[in-house]
């Protein structure tokens, strides 16, 4: 049984593989909702994402992994970054930007959309959303929750930063802001599966993965978490 889901209006339509439901407040169980109980809303996700039964064959046909419906216990505040994806030409893409050398952390790191909690965010769901619409022009009321990653420590960050992975309905127009975003890359999912593109290098002990990705390199943090997503080892073989 999935734990809850966040769920805020219903669409006309939903994604291929997705069911409406008609109740728009969060639930632990189906009995809840008849009964008119509720966590409180958690605004940004549609009714789509409830308890849908496909969902199982949906990330199956997404082909990505490691994700669960629970939010990471970080023991604390945590930063959090939004893993979009969605489907152009039927095949899956991930978004990505690299970063200004401008930026106090990770100048020239190409990461997810993403950054610090603001006082008003009610968690990792809303600081990604926040982000991601502030950094890319992602609309939060197009993303549908598919589950969280692990979160990741991060050399440069002191917050442990949370992933949150979410589908966008169709191929999203992007207006990535001038100020935090030098570059974005819509990469195939595909493309990133290809382990002779990827190399590894053991850093004080630890796993450093590397991604050549169209003349710049996708390494650090956000290489274990699309390592992670893609279901790829995460250890130097």
């Amino acid at each position: 049984m999935r734990p809850w889901k966040p769920l805020l209006e219903v669409r006309e339509r939903c994604p291929d593989g997705f069911h409406q439901r008609q109740h728009v407040v969060p639930f632990k169980r189906p009995e809840d909702v008849a009964r008119g109980r509720s966590n409180g809303p958690v605004e940004g996700f549609h009714s789509c994402t409830a308890y849908r039964p496909s969902y199982d064959a949906w990330v199956h046909r997404l082909n990505i992994h490691g994700v669960s419906d629970e939010i990471p216990n970080t023991s604390g505040p945590s930063a959090a970054v939004l893993v979009p994806i969605y489907r152009e030409n039927g095949a899956a893409h991930l978004i990505m930007i690299k970063r200004p050398m401008s930026m106090p952390t990770h100048a020239g790191d190409i990461a997810f959309p993403g950054g610090r909690p603001d006082p008003g965010d009610a968690g990792p769901v809303a600081t990604a959303l926040r982000e991601a619409q502030e950094e890319v022009g992602i609309i939060p009321g197009d993303v549908y929750l598919l589950g969280f990653l692990p979160a990741v420590d991060t050399v440069q960050f002191r917050l442990p930063v949370v992933p949150v992975v979410g589908f966008l309905d169709g191929v999203p127009d992007l207006h990535p802001s001038e100020l935090e975003v030098d570059r974005l890359f819509r990469t195939p999912l595909d493309e990133l599966r290809d382990e002779s593109g990827w190399r590894c290098e053991m850093w004080w002990g630890h796993p450093v993965w590397f991604f050549d990705l169209d003349g710049d390199v996708l390494w650090g943090a956000t290489a274990w978490m699309v390592r992670e997503l893609l279901g790829l080892s995460l250890s130097c073989q």
